[in-house]
């Protein structure tokens, strides 16, 4: 573990009262959990804790409530979380205040008790110091298992690791130790794929990355505003193209940090933006002008492959071509594929992130086999663009 975190190896949870911050966003349906990969991964610090003799206590916000909704209560997710951990989940109607502190108050050691949504209380996201003193009052030591929630500074997420000891629960703890193996003391080359549709929305990532990798690999549509800026004709393609001064800057700052730019060399393209539209592959001098670039074509896709080859490490946010659309999503299952192959053959380290990626990954049917990936959105970019993220910080060792 990167050693800079205090984690659960330093805690003496036994008979506290354990503040343990977790990710509950889980995606819902009529009441329903319809993806529990997130309560998942904070099984194993809960089932520590309470084995160890803590007293359980799960904070946790669900959605953008204004005030009080019981359509974004945590109820009905502390019942599937209790049937995925196998043990009893209690819950309080709040979390903090009268309710919560009965509800603590009767606890016994190994208990797990889960707290109303934090966002209940407009002082959540204001960090307010009397909100995170009430919350504070329930617990004898806080633990972070929300890296999802880690760059936001609110009172669940930040706020508390002041006001008690704080600690990285076992989630959190293998995520900063895979994105420090994926970014901070990588095994090298490092090798770095960057798609989705915007260059705008990733500007700060690949000025980043440049001068932390030896190969950026630019796919989706994020490439075609790169080779609008090159002067390659990309027809009807979506892409950004008053950001051609902005591309070109970053094409000028790789090649003066010997970071090689991989640009699509072919491209497939349709005349329909639509799932299973007529398309063939084009050489990047003869896209025509009424075309669009959906993919990455087969010379494309060998090139990755190469430069994959040519990896120790791999860093993946975001899709080569349009993937939700077949057969416009061959492009990125056919590197996904290979680089999980590398992966199992112990060659590569692969840590991925990003929803979008993390759904190709499982179209793909290889999201098991790479090294890590993360189910973060914002914090994996923030993480990935060197920025220091508030709920990470807070659990540094002193």
């Amino acid at each position: 573990m990167s050693s800079g975190f205090r984690t659960l190896d330093q805690a003496d949870v036994k008979a506290k009262r354990v503040l343990l911050r977790v990710d509950l966003n889980v995606p819902m349906e009529n009441g329903k959990v319809t993806d529990a990969t997130r309560l998942e991964r904070i099984v194993p610090t809960i089932a520590e804790i309470a084995d160890k003799g803590g007293k359980v206590i799960l904070l946790a916000h669900f959605g953008r409530p204004k005030g009080r909704d019981p359509k974004e209560s945590l109820k009905p997710i502390a019942q599937e979380l209790s049937r995925i951990v196998k043990r009893p989940v209690g819950f309080a109607e709040d979390c903090v205040g009268d309710a919560a502190e009965k509800a603590v108050a009767t606890m016994k050691p190994g208990d797990i008790l889960c707290l109303e949504n934090t966002r209940f209380h407009k002082e959540e996201e204001k960090n307010d110091p009397a909100f995170v003193a009430a919350l504070a009052k329930l617990g004898d030591i806080y633990v972070n298992d929300a890296f999802s929630a880690a760059h936001r500074a609110h009172a669940s997420t930040e706020g508390l690791g002041h006001k008690l000891p704080a600690y990285a629960g076992r989630a959190m703890q293998a995520e900063l130790d895979a994105l420090s193996k994926a970014l901070e003391k990588p095994k090298k080359p490092v090798i770095a794929i960057i798609g989705g549709a915007k260059v705008s929305t990733k500007l700060d990532l690949l000025e980043n990355l440049v001068s932390k990798v030896d190969a950026l690999v630019i796919g989706g549509g994020m490439a075609n505003t790169f080779l609008h800026a090159k002067g390659t004709g990309i027809g009807k393609s979506l892409a950004e193209r008053d950001l051609s001064e902005t591309a070109r800057r970053i094409l000028d700052a790789a090649a003066a940090k010997n970071c090689a730019i991989i640009l699509p060399v072919d491209a497939v393209v349709a005349f329909h933006f639509e799932a299973n539209a007529p398309s063939q592959t084009y050489g990047l001098d003869a896209i025509p002008e009424d075309g669009m670039i959906l993919d990455i074509g087969r010379q494309s896709v060998e090139r990755v492959q190469a430069a994959i080859d040519d990896a120790a490490t791999l860093v993946w946010n975001g899709p080569l071509g349009a993937f939700e659309l077949h057969p416009f999503d061959r492009g990125t299952m056919a590197v996904a594929r290979y680089a999980a192959g590398r992966t199992k053959a112990g060659k590569l380290v692969s840590v991925a992130g990003g929803g979008d990626t993390v759904a190709a990954l499982n179209q793909a049917h290889v999201a098991g086999d790479f090294s890590y990936i993360s189910t973060a959105g914002g914090a994996f970019l923030e993480w990935m663009e060197g920025k220091k993220l508030p709920g990470v910080e807070v659990l540094r060792a002193k």
